[in-house]
């Protein structure tokens, strides 16, 4: 065989190692094109998902997956049509306070000396959202406006992390009042969600521990906790070896690709980190996203 022939190939091929990177991941694997950055995670059984950090298509249908989701048990899940039709009263399914501080008449953003207490105000919605069960990654971001961006495997929505002036972070401007009887009552719960004060809509602002209780085991991985409205799967805060996910590795709507219990070959997710800043919920939709979903924040007051 030619010597320099030979010395050729090999450099190729060293060449080639050097662009690509193949991992494997609990029996399936990865390729990484270290020049383009774009992951292609290949099952054992060959199929393909490929996931692009900012453009393209998501090939993937979750709704297999999330037809074994742990979905409340007063909300109506149904598939048809490339759509998850996803019913619910919006009443959460675990506890609330039985008092909330809500803003005085006229106030958008309260604090301790522009609040009252009530008796909790939550009341029934009718919720009726058809979100895609084949999410495709956007051209653009869209920004996550005031309401609705995502339903909670609870039967709450999720809003974005600020309060009805678009700019104060509802984590942390929190705050409590005391009663008569000297007890606290807070504006956010210890659940990272309160209602709106006149239509009762019960909605949280950050990851909470009232719902991942539900799926999750202590220093586990997280699992599927919700749905944002451009069809891709909202996490906790834990990756799939249950280590602690970094705000620094997530992107601008607070999302990442990466492995999870339901989707080992990995998918693009939103998570939930459970900051007290703007980081606490997301902030944008990376997917294209169906905006006669998203419903409007209901006035603070009228």
């Amino acid at each position: 065989m030619n010597k320099n022939k030979t010395n050729i190939n090999m450099k190729k091929i060293i060449f080639a190692l050097g662009v690509i990177l193949v991992v494997v991941l609990s029996g399936a694997y990865f390729v990484v094109n270290r020049s383009s950055g774009k992951q292609t995670y290949i099952s054992p059984s060959n199929s393909v998902i490929s996931a692009s950090s900012s453009t393209g298509t998501a090939q993937i249908n979750t709704a297999a997956v999330m037809k074994d989701v742990k979905w409340g048990d007063e909300m109506q899940i149904s598939f048809a049509s490339g759509l998850i039709q996803i019913q619910s009263n919006g009443i959460p399914n675990h506890k609330r306070d039985t008092q909330y501080a809500v803003p005085n008449n006229g106030v958008v953003v309260p604090n301790a000396n522009t609040a009252r207490t009530v008796s909790d105000p939550t009341k029934a919605q009718s919720y009726d959202f058809k979100i895609t069960s084949t999410p495709k990654f956007a051209s653009n971001v869209t920004q996550a406006p005031l309401g609705s961006i995502g339903i909670m495997i609870s039967g709450s929505v999720l809003f974005n992390p600020y309060e009805g002036d678009g700019k104060t972070v509802a984590m942390s401007s929190n705050f409590y009042l005391t009663d008569k009887n000297g007890n606290k009552v807070w504006f956010v719960d210890s659940c990272s969600g309160h209602p709106t004060p006149n239509q009762g809509e019960y909605h949280y602002h950050a990851l909470s521990n009232c719902v991942t209780s539900e799926v999750d085991m202590d220093n586990g991985p997280s699992h599927i906790t919700g749905i944002a409205m451009d069809g891709f799967p909202i996490y906790g805060n834990r990756d799939i070896n249950g280590n602690i996910i970094k705000v620094s590795k997530l992107d601008e709507c607070n999302g990442l690709t990466s492995p999870t219990p339901e989707f080992p070959n990995g998918i693009y997710h939103y998570v939930l980190p459970g900051t007290n800043d703007a980081t606490s919920s997301i902030r944008c939709f990376k997917g294209i996203v169906d905006m006669k979903q998203l419903l409007t924040m209901p006035p603070m007051n009228r």
